[in-house]
């Protein structure tokens, strides 16, 4: 198994030296016909930087180089889609025009960052309608749900005060957040103060959230629900709350093996009364749908993030995006708020939604 992972590790290690081996000789070859050519040994020891900056950003209070690591990933990505059919004209023009390919290549990827980094951090507000055949103890109840904050050295307390505004000026009854509050590690969110813009936020019935699979990377997930229920933020990990009649069920994460299943959760519930429930990752609707649950709020897919992730996310779920209607069930999945990866957007965007449930 260890000899498996290593060869693995050395092949990926392989793969990624070949991609930036080919970008690295056609910067080359554009930096020799431009005026910039008496630059090629900073030219490579930047492209070598820039090769690593994702690596560089794993390690402690070096968050500059996950946003590095992160614009240098989407350039990596659309290079590979790029540069072939750049090569295949310069050869067809007779070797020539690789000034102005060069030029149109740079403008491309300012152009993806402006647009990218605007999709990620200007987020936008969604709205939708159901109704819930069944009784609770009020008419109707507005929910504001936000997930995948994302919350670290790339998505700090600045966009987290986004959304605290959002529910300013929202109103709305309760806010739920399913699923992936942190990127990975716990420190940003300790040293930004974070649990103060969350305090903030005063729906009258609370704010809830459920784990996602990032919550759990960082070994911080037991101190992170600390940290929200002595903010007055409820974590539910396989718990459910009763709440004006109706059900509010939080579910650990897909990767916990220890997590109870939707039957499980919802048994010896009165099925005349609502469920909602908070479900990271939007995988097991037809066993929400069975049970009785009537509204499932998910995440996770960020509906790609990056074009064309968003054809793998909808090949891969049944609701990858948006709002969905299966049987009696009503599945709910956002792009998130923010961002994983790569601090872009490209096809998707930064968003909040806000549904208007009434009961019958």
């Amino acid at each position: 198994m260890v000899i498996k992972m290593v060869l693995m590790i050395i092949l990926t290690v392989l793969i990624y030296g070949a991609i930036c081996f080919y970008l690295w000789r056609n910067g080359k070859a554009w930096l020799s016909v431009s005026p910039f050519r008496r630059f090629k040994k900073t030219y490579t020891v930047l492209f070598l930087l820039l090769s690593i900056s994702m690596f560089i950003g794993m390690i402690p209070y070096l968050g500059i180089f996950k946003w590095i690591g992160g614009y240098w990933f989407i350039i990596v990505g659309y290079s590979l889609l790029l540069l072939p059919v750049f090569n295949l004209a310069f050869y067809l023009l007779k070797k020539k025009g690789l000034m102005v390919m060069g030029i149109i290549y740079f403008l491309f990827f300012a152009g993806v960052i402006a647009y990218g980094s605007y999709q990620a951090f200007s987020p936008v507000v969604r709205y939708d309608h159901v109704e819930v055949n069944k009784e609770a103890g009020r008419d109707s109840l507005k929910i504001l749900m936000a997930s995948d904050t994302h919350l670290g050295p790339i998505v700090g307390s600045g966009h987290l005060e986004k959304l605290a505004r959002i529910v300013e000026e929202e109103k709305p009854d309760i806010v739920l957040i399913p699923g992936d509050i942190i990127d990975d590690q716990i420190d940003t969110f300790k040293e930004e103060n974070m649990i103060d813009i969350f305090s903030s936020m005063e729906p009258p019935l609370g704010v809830y959230m459920s784990p996602g699979n990032h919550d759990y990377y960082g070994d911080d997930l037991e101190e992170l629900e600390e940290e929200l229920e002595d903010g007055g933020i409820h974590m539910l990990m396989d718990e459910t709350k009763e709440i004006d009649g109706l059900y509010l069920v939080g579910r650990k994460d897909l990767t916990d093996d220890k997590r109870s299943s939707i039957k499980d959760l919802v048994e010896g519930f009165d099925q005349s009364k609502p469920v909602i429930m908070l479900d990271h990752t939007p995988m097991e609707l037809s066993q929400a749908e069975a049970s009785g649950v009537d509204i499932i709020l998910s995440g996770h897919t960020h509906r790609g993030q990056i074009f064309p992730g968003n054809l793998m996310t909808d090949w891969i779920y049944e609701n990858d995006w948006g709002h969905l209607k299966k049987g009696n069930l009503h599945s709910f999945v956002s792009s998130g708020f923010g961002t994983w990866g790569p601090p872009l957007r490209i096809g998707t965007r930064s968003e909040v939604w806000v549904i208007n449930v009434n009961f019958n």
